[in-house]
């Protein structure tokens, strides 16, 4: 199974700050994930022709299921975060990351049921502060939604914003999972034109086998984004 995480950036691009929706749904296409994680996803809003985004590539992109969180609300509509899937949902959540009066932000969480069983995967957008990026993690880990579905071979994957790389050894080793994304030298996502930070990050329990994980870089992923997508395949590990 191949899932794909992506800040699309609201489909502007890093180096020409052009509004081009088609360059997104391009570089997914190439990639033909299973799940599509993306991020800073429009919905009616002035700068990206007030097209409804998450339609729009729920279709474009053949979808089956779709779970669309706004969690930036402007004028005129707002911004959030997609979660697209192959396959169906068997449950799907949205959680509230707000911490006090810092800048909105969500993360979704949804059991799918693949040929290989139920996948629990998570898809967030984390804040840009240290501090709040912890107390994010652990909320989330900590929420009755999340344990409640505990058993679930699970996949956290998105823009963490981890600059400093600090989650791993934090609140992720805490609750067990394995830093899918390290080192931070191949992971490298931001800027998409010339990457230096590894932010894009996927983490995973121990049901989970990893096959191959990596930043995709050609010259359209430079583009399309001021983000690289993150790619992974993985499997589920049968059980002993």
């Amino acid at each position: 199974m191949r899932i794909l995480s992506y800040n699309i950036h609201k489909g502007i691009g890093g180096r020409d700050r052009r509004y081009r929706l088609e360059r997104i749904v391009g570089v997914i296409q190439h990639e033909a994930p299973d799940f599509i994680c993306l991020q800073e996803v429009d919905r009616n809003v002035a700068r990206s022709r007030h097209h409804n985004q998450p339609e729009l590539l729920a279709e474009q992109l053949n979808a089956v299921n779709k779970l669309y969180q706004l969690n930036v609300k402007l004028k005129e509509g707002g911004y959030g975060n997609l979660m697209l899937s192959r396959w169906p949902f068997l449950e799907q959540h949205q959680i509230s990351l707000t911490l006090r009066s810092r800048k909105p932000r969500g993360g979704q969480l949804a059991i799918v049921e693949t040929p290989e069983g139920p996948v629990r995967i998570v898809n967030w957008h984390l804040g840009l502060a240290e501090v709040e990026r912890h107390w994010q993690v652990r909320r989330f880990l900590e929420h009755h939604l999340f344990r409640q579905s505990a058993a679930l071979p699970t996949l956290i994957i998105g823009d963490s914003n981890d600059w400093r790389n600090t989650l791993a050894n934090g609140p992720f080793a805490v609750h067990g999972f394995h830093h899918v994304t390290a080192p931070a030298s191949r992971f490298r996502s931001f800027p998409a034109y010339l990457p230096m930070g590894s932010l894009d990050k996927a983490f995973c329990c121990r049901k989970v086998q990893i096959e191959h994980a990596r930043v995709a870089q050609t010259k359209l992923t430079r583009d399309a984004s001021d983000h690289l997508p993150l790619i992974i395949d993985f499997s589920v590990k049968k059980a002993e």
